[in-house]
């Protein structure tokens, strides 16, 4: 891959193969980034129930709103700054780059709407009448992102042909399928422990049994392609990848059942409404982000020849623009508590 130093028009002056190989890996940057925003705004952001947003260490991500909002203003600038880097590098065909800077873009997002949900969380159950969650053996937020990474990383092997399965993307398939493998390992065992229910206890047991058994055999399928590329060894990665999928479904139903989660928090209506405003403001940029992806892979997917490409750059400016709207109306919700887009005009009073 270019490095930094690529001189401009990496996409179109280089070679066409080279060309052809950078915009490829732009495309399918774009699917795996959209599918993680996407996925994170639907369990933090679209979610029905309020709970905090636990670390990787089980601890909450901050302990006060005011830490929260903090944190969330200081990524929207980083945001901003990320996005305009994104078109410079683009407008030099430096698609490698622009992979790279969207990587880190998506990353940023999960962040943001990681710390935007919790300060909602914060924030509504503040509010007078709102009661705290209670919390479970399980975070569903956390083994339900690793499973969809399981499933990610196995469905790249499943589609991308023989000589695109180059020993970089193996071995960050596997690293990424080995890490998500521990945590929901690590996320069961002390399910385990924690329970007072002697099924439960040794069903989880079992779960990370039967998912660390096919996890062993997928992987060493994977080293078994690396080391030994051919289609046969291609076909038992898909065959064994399919039983790891399953094994991973059958850990996180399990440990998504209802009785391992806790409880909710019971909103007030003034903490419903502050919530909303939060996420409905976290839910702007996250959206504009994947309109700005999803430009991107249309522009990664057509030659600059093509006849729609000025309307595929325009698109790719107006999407840029929303994240810059969505950024302002998340720091705005923020610092009000209150959605910007309902707030009453100046000058006018609100009777309580």
């Amino acid at each position: 891959m270019a490095s930094a130093g690529t001189p401009a028009g990496e996409g179109s002056g280089g070679s066409p193969g080279s060309s052809l190989q950078h915009r490829k890996r732009l495309s399918s940057v774009c699917d795996a980034c959209k599918g993680k925003m996407q996925l994170v705004a639907d369990l933090l952001l679209l979610s029905s129930e309020t709970r905090p947003v636990m670390a990787s260490d089980g601890v909450p991500l901050a302990d006060t709103f005011d830490q929260c909002r903090d944190t969330v203003i200081a990524r929207t600038k980083e945001l901003s700054i990320l996005t305009h880097d994104i078109q410079s590098q683009l407008n030099m065909g430096r698609f490698t780059e622009v992979g790279d800077r969207l990587l880190e873009m998506a990353d940023l997002v999960v962040s943001l709407t990681e710390c935007s949900a919790h300060a909602a969380y914060l924030a509504a159950v503040e509010s007078a009448g709102s009661q705290p969650c209670l919390p479970g053996l399980v975070d569903r937020y956390k083994v339900t992102r690793c499973q969809h990474e399981v499933e990610r990383s196995c469905g790249v092997l499943r589609v991308t042909a023989l000589p695109d399965l180059t020993p970089p993307l193996l071995l960050e398939l596997s690293q990424n399928i080995s890490a998500n493998l521990k945590t929901l390992t690590d996320a069961s065992s002390l399910a385990s422990e924690r329970s007072r229910d002697r099924f439960a206890k040794e069903q989880f047991k079992l779960s990370v049994k039967s998912m660390s058994m096919s996890g062993t055999a997928f992987l060493a399928c994977v080293r078994e392609v690396k080391s030994q590329p051919s289609e046969l060894s291609r076909s038992r990665c898909v065959l064994f990848s399919a039983a790891l999928v399953q094994a991973v479904a059958a850990l996180v139903g399990f440990a998504t059942e209802p009785q391992f989660l806790g409880r909710a928090a019971s909103l007030s209506a003034e903490g419903k409404a502050v919530q909303t405003a939060v996420l409905g403001g976290a839910m702007s940029v996250v959206s504009a982000c994947v309109l700005l992806t999803q430009g991107l892979r249309d522009v990664a997917q057509h030659p600059d020849s093509s006849a729609r490409m000025s309307e595929y750059r325009e698109r790719l400016r107006s999407s840029a623009c929303a994240v810059s709207t969505g950024c302002t109306l998340l720091t705005q919700a923020l610092r009000e508590r209150s959605s910007p887009r309902t707030l009453p005009p100046v000058g006018v009073h609100v009777g309580m």
